[in-house]
């Protein structure tokens, strides 16, 4: 019979709680089910085949190396370890992604359901990962995003409004009467992109002034809008197909479809190196899906009831991943993960 051997991982990095695939050779001979761990932890296998087995991450790992071991031998090691997201904040209801302001503290939403008016709204995390009350002024607040100078920006599902959020919490209506107002970004001009899930994306010029930008079918939960580095608007939001594509806009608002086979679709955002990640389900994985310029895609952080992410700014490269209660941070680009060279400027 020919030896086990254990060779890789798909993908490389998880959520507790998240799949993932070990890679090798005659890895289910005859006899019991192997065992997997995770830096020591036991994984319980969901399925074995000899080619492929599938554990699941459990609560309370850590980063560290896979192994797996066989009732007649050793463990066996693989060559790469799997980089676990730390935990860094919970109790919480993101619906959107997560925000950084210029001072590195990251902005999260405790959103709550249609209508409720929770005692806050707005947090902020510190770099030590306290903690604290920002705002309570805005019911349901939704999509959140920071002009060129600093200033929050946060709309509500709830009233259809954008509002100004100052430092010290207190809000200002920006625009109103903008439908079921979810997704924001700003463009290279800072000018301000909403998505009405209703099927509007509406822009906001500087003086304040609203359009209809482009119109798209409607969505079941919300959109969500980023920019990529080609100035398009790439605009995520799940439908009643279980299909749903990612839609680009250029600039003059001519809509196209840029890659379609997403399972429920949300919070999105570019990396350094062009790719687009996507909190999404593609082919039978869940988690973070990450999309090249050339259209090709893959699982590249596997976690479940994730909505969001945001890339850390600074020399100290981190992904905050955001689930539908909690905020984790993991290390990115994930040890062992190839990408392509950053593009030149």
């Amino acid at each position: 019979m020919p030896s086990a051997s254990l060779h890789g991982l798909d993908p490389l990095a998880a959520l507790p709680g998240g799949d993932i695939g070990l890679l090798g050779e005659s890895l289910f001979p005859p006899g019991p089910v192997p065992e997997v761990r995770i830096a020591g932890a036991a994984a319980p296998v969901l399925l074995a085949s000899n080619r492929l087995l599938m554990a699941r991450v459990p609560e309370g790992a850590v980063s560290g190396p896979v192994e797996m071991a066989l009732a007649s031998g050793p463990p066996l090691l693989s060559p790469l370890n799997l980089e676990v997201a730390v935990l860094i904040a919970e109790n919480l209801h993101p619906v959107c992604n997560p925000a950084f302001d210029p001072e590195g503290n990251i902005v999260v939403t405790l959103s709550g359901s249609r209508g409720q008016k929770t005692p806050v709204s707005l947090f902020r995390l510190d770099a030590n990962y306290s903690l604290k009350a920002w705002s309570s002024a805005i019911t349901n607040p939704s999509g959140l995003a920071f002009d060129r100078s600093g200033t929050l920006f946060a709309s509500s599902r709830f009233d259809g409004s954008v509002y100004r959020v100052a430092a010290n919490g207190t809000t200002s209506v920006y625009a109103e009467s903008l439908g079921v107002a979810t997704g924001i970004a700003f463009d290279q001009n800072d000018e301000l992109y909403v998505g009405d899930r209703s099927g509007t994306i509406f822009k906001i010029d500087r003086e304040g002034k609203t359009f209809v930008f482009a119109t798209l079918e409607p969505s079941i939960a919300a959109y969500h809008l980023a920019f990529g580095p080609d100035r398009f608007l790439y605009v995520s939001g799940p439908s009643t197909s279980s299909y749903d594509a990612i839609w680009r806009i250029s600039p003059t608002g001519v809509v196209e479809s840029f890659f379609r086979g997403l399972g429920r679709p949300q919070g999105l955002a570019f990396d350094a190196q062009g790719g687009l990640l996507i909190a999404a389900s593609y082919r039978g994985r869940r988690g973070i899906i990450r999309i090249t310029p050339a259209g090709d895609a893959a699982c590249v952080v596997s976690g479940n009831n994730l909505v969001g992410l945001a890339f850390s700014p600074g020399a100290r490269p981190a992904l905050i991943l955001a689930t539908n209660n909690a905020l984790y941070n993991l290390a990115w680009p994930t040890p062992g993960l190839s990408l392509p060279p950053q593009p030149r400027a």
